[in-house]
């Protein structure tokens, strides 16, 4: 092992360890519909781990390639490390301005075959590539070979993102840091430079046990949230973003600013007018879907988004995939593969828990990131949490 790459796993792991106990929503009393499973996480789905590198440094004026960087890398693997064998999948653009790379053949022939990433816009092509390289001595079927998914979502606020500060090393350290257990969340991984609603944004993750009536399936969500402002940020049905008392993201500096952002200068920050994030969303579950309906599952997601605030706005790439993890099944000797699927008349509540876990995932984001300061002294404020209690308490939304 490289000292480089042995620097980025260990940077990985701090991170996690940083974050060994998190606050998360329903820790401060948010509401939320549905049972979630023991982990609340994607990583409920038996089989399901993911790993983040996550790069941060440097601080001040962005100089292109040297920084300030707040990027990072998040994969998913459907049934773990060691078993790469295919899933059943199924995708869905709300809104283009984004990119999923290996969606065309997902399309045609459902299936996933390589473990997902996530990274920032620019970062994509240097993702895949390696994704291809990591996967040349275990993808030996060329019919399967080097169509993996990356999905993307924008931090050029906060990182030097023409800087081009993901390498191979950065997605060999979050496959190898991958694992089942608990997801960290916020300001990790890909959703290391994210901002969600007008607040620090990133990564959540959140899941629902359905009951043993409705089949006792799991659905797991995770997000790459960057969507969205301010006005817009509804908690438990609560026109937050409307009430709470929160600096607004800003330039924190005395350099001079073009004409366009130095209305955003700090204290007097307006916030921006117009939506340029988006979010990824990927949901895993362990019912027996076949690729029609998973396309369906991942519309779903939509609902989350919009329960949250969420509109899809012109400046946002709105992407989602959905996958199970049940078998695919093996051909026989006439070459016929025989699998599973859950009857049309049952598939409601894996719809309504992703419905659920999606709008939860989103909120943990939010509560687990913290306020950064990136290129340019622009800072971005977290949620703050108190003031988050205090409005749900108001509007008499706040679970104690």
């Amino acid at each position: 092992m490289t000292v480089r790459l042995a620097c980025i796993l260990l940077l990985a792991a701090s991170t996690a360890a940083a974050q060994a106990r998190p606050v998360r929503a329903r820790d401060l009393g948010v509401p939320f519909d549905g049972n979630p499973g023991p982990l609340n996480a994607i990583t409920d789905v038996k089989g399901v781990t993911v790993g983040h590198s996550t790069i941060v440094r440097g601080s001040g004026r962005l100089r292109v390639g040297e920084g300030p960087v707040r990027t990072g890398v998040t994969v998913i693997f459907p049934r773990g490390r060691d078993n790469l064998a295919s899933v059943f999948a199924g995708v869905f653009s709300m809104n283009g301005n984004g990119e999923m790379t290996g969606t065309p053949w997902i399309e045609d022939y459902g299936l996933l075959l390589y473990p997902i990433a996530i990274t920032n816009t620019n970062s994509v092509g240097t993702v895949r590539d390696a994704l291809i390289g990591w996967g040349r001595d275990r993808m030996i079927d060329p019919s399967y070979c080097c169509l993996p998914v990356v999905a993307e979502t924008w931090d050029g606020d906060l990182n030097d993102i023409f800087g081009f500060h993901v390498h191979r090393e950065h997605v060999e350290a979050a496959i190898a840091a991958a694992a089942p257990g608990r997801v960290p969340e916020g300001s990790v991984g890909g959703g290391t430079g994210m901002i969600c609603l007008g607040f620090k944004g990133g990564i959540g993750t959140s899941s629902r046990r359905l009951t043993d009536d409705d089949g006792g399936f799991t659905v797991g969500v995770l997000v790459q949230c960057n969507f969205g402002l301010r006005r817009q940020v509804r908690i438990a049905g609560v026109p937050v973003g409307q009430e709470i008392g929160a600096p607004e993201p800003c330039y924190d500096t005395t350099e001079k600013l073009d004409s366009a952002r130095a209305r955003e200068r700090c204290p007097a920050g307006r916030g921006t007018t117009q939506e340029h994030g988006s979010i990824i969303v990927i949901v895993a579950t362990d019912a027996p879907l076949l690729p029609h309906q998973l396309r369906r599952v991942a519309r779903r997601a939509a609902l989350g988004i919009g329960r949250m605030g969420g509109i899809a706005g012109m400046g946002s790439g709105d992407l989602f995939l959905a996958f199970s993890t049940a078998p695919t099944g093996s051909p026989g000797a006439r070459q016929v593969s025989k699998v599973e699927m859950l009857a049309e008349t049952a598939i409601d509540p894996v719809y309504e828990a992703t419905v659920q876990a999606t709008e939860e995932a989103i909120t943990n984001a939010m509560v687990a990131a913290r306020t950064m300061t990136g290129a340019d002294d622009y800072r971005v404020p977290a949620l703050p949490h108190e003031a988050l209690r205090e409005v749900l308490a108001r509007h008499g939304r706040l679970k104690n």
